[in-house]
Order: C-alpha cells, then structure tokens, then sequence
C-alpha cells in the first residue's frame, strides 16, 4: 500500500501544482474548457493515463466544466500516486488550451 502524504507533505505538494487545492483527505482542480467536445476530449485523454498509471481519479462533468479528484481511496488519503496524477493531468489540459 502507498504512504500516506502529511498534511504537511500535501500542502508542499500543492505549492507546486497550480489551480490545485485539497488536504490529506483528497486534492482537486476544476477547469474549463472551450466546449462540451473539447472537455471531453480531455476526459479522454486523463482516462488513457490513468489506465497507464493504474490509478484513476474522480471526475466530474458539468458542460465543458471539468472537476477532477485525486485520492488514493485504497490507502485512505494522499499518495504520491495522486500527485504524480495531479500532475499528468496538467499537462493534459495544458495541451488542450
């Protein structure tokens, strides 16, 4: 099982992902996107990684409004997993702006 990250850990973490924000329980970004089609897009592309990296986050669809959860529910809290998630969909929706 992955370690759980401090709150301590959490908040460093955070410090370096932008428009991220959450606590050991769990860390989250929303975005918008240009379209329901471009958001979904993205969807998709945040599904391949997480089917890559054998770890998927929570998200949520509203329109072209996306949510976008990371927890490691297995070990109840933060991981580096999640943050190493965190970080591959930033680069995912970058890409798509």
């Amino acid at each position: 099982m992955a370690d759980l990250l401090t709150d301590e850990a959490v908040r460093d973490e955070l410090g370096g992902l932008a428009d991220w924000s959450g606590d050991p329980a769990g860390i989250s970004r929303t975005v918008e996107l240009g379209s329901f089609p471009d958001a979904i897009a993205v969807v998709d592309r945040v599904a391949a990684v997480a089917e890559e990296l054998d770890h998927h986050p929570d998200i949520d669809i509203r329109w072209r409004t996306l949510t976008f959860r990371c927890v490691t529910h297995s070990a109840g809290g933060v991981t580096h997993r999640d943050v190493a998630l965190a970080r591959r969909i930033d680069d995912i929706v970058r890409s798509a702006r």
